[in-house]
């Protein structure tokens, strides 16, 4: 099987944009993936950071599935601590009937406790107390979507489903309930992310059978997300499938590594990693994998000891290479989620790397046998 490529659009658009010029890269990148032959698009949630601005990205699935055929769609993921389970049930259950198909759900906990407060969570940094809110959430949307007559009365929320009111008239619709059941009544496939060694999320997935998605977080983290996953699948009763498995890396592609790397260390990727995910990444000692894997000191990763040693950058073949190197060494993945990047003033280079990654370096990728 082919490695096939996706994009997690978070959507690290610089300060200074407006929610429209974010929507409108949001929908361009969904159209430009869709004609490269990407599989699918990941939308992160975010309500308080300003690098990563989107709250509601169902609008933008919304918006982005009517000028796609084939690509699908997912919230990446849809805070459930932050939300009513039972207005999100609702809610995701009308939007994946509208695309048909094309929908698949991502779900957290939320990393940001400033966004937790906002909603009422004033201990959003424990995240012991946030999966708990995760699972009771889930617990509840599984129940609404079953359509079935319950009341939950629960630690964090309660909710429930009506019985049918009975008519006296066989043609009596207007007291009947409305559908909003996942499209074809049957719940979406649900997806989580991952990022530390001992990722809780990891587990969760493969106690649920769900997707887990990888943030690469280096080598070693890599390895044990697969690790603990398939131990939960095989305690589970489940089998594991690597080609379910997504990992997101930061990847570029141009004609020659020269210009890739001039392209990354000069343009949008290179200057949100300045100014925001490199100091994000010290404070919280998230550059240690990466100064592992290559032998050096976290104090001397930088920039271009990221775009040389990390990102995945260069020319086609290179850039390939990379990528059968990382496949070796960790067993494979079955999508490459690309991370997207604000290229909202010159989208060519960009655009141009998407269709490189699709149609000339996923096809020669595939899971070791």
């Amino acid at each position: 099987m082919a490695m096939e490529t996706g994009l997690i659009f978070h959507p690290y658009m610089r300060p200074g944009r407006t929610a429209r010029q974010t929507f409108d890269w949001g929908v361009q990148s969904s159209i430009a993936a869709d004609k490269a032959g990407f599989s699918s698009m990941m939308i992160s949630e975010h309500a308080s950071q300003i690098w990563e601005n989107i709250p509601n990205p169902e609008l933008m699935i919304a918006a982005a599935a009517l000028q796609t055929k084939n690509i699908k769609f997912a919230p990446m993921a849809h805070l459930l601590p932050h939300q009513h389970p039972a207005k999100l049930a609702i809610m995701i259950g009308w939007l994946s009937q509208i695309l048909e198909g094309r929908y698949f759900l991502g779900i957290g906990a939320g990393a940001y406790p400033q966004a937790s407060y906002i909603h009422g969570i004033k201990n959003g940094q424990d995240t012991q107390f946030l999966n708990q809110m995760v699972r009771e959430s889930l617990d509840i949307m599984e129940k609404i979507w079953k359509r079935e007559p319950f009341f939950y009365e629960g630690k964090f929320w309660n909710a429930g489903y009506p019985e049918e009111v009975a008519s006296d008239h066989e043609d009596d619709e207007q007291h009947k309930l409305a559908n909003f059941a996942p499209w074809n009544g049957v719940a979406p496939e649900i997806a989580v992310t991952g990022f530390s060694m001992n990722s809780p999320s990891m587990r969760l997935a493969g106690e649920r059978n769900f997707k887990p998605v990888s943030i690469f977080s280096g080598l070693d983290a890599l390895k044990s997300h697969w690790d603990i996953y398939a131990e939960a699948q095989i305690k589970a009763g489940f089998t594991p499938d690597r080609s379910r498995h997504a990992v997101s890396q930061t990847v570029f592609v141009a004609e020659t590594d020269k210009e890739a790397k001039r392209l990354v260390m000069e343009g949008p990727i290179g200057y949100c990693f300045e100014r925001y995910l490199i100091p994000i990444w010290r404070r919280f000692g998230m550059m240690d994998g990466f100064a592992k894997d290559a032998g050096i000191d976290p104090a001397d990763a930088d920039l271009e000891f990221l775009v040389d040693k990390v990102f995945v950058v260069g020319s086609p073949d290179t850039v390939t290479d990379k990528i059968n190197t990382l496949f070796e060494a960790c067993g494979g993945w079955g999508t490459l989620q690309v991370e997207s990047h604000d290229y909202y003033d010159d989208p060519a280079p960009w655009f141009q790397s998407l269709e490189l990654i699709a149609k000339e370096v996923a096809p020669r990728i595939k899971l070791p046998s």
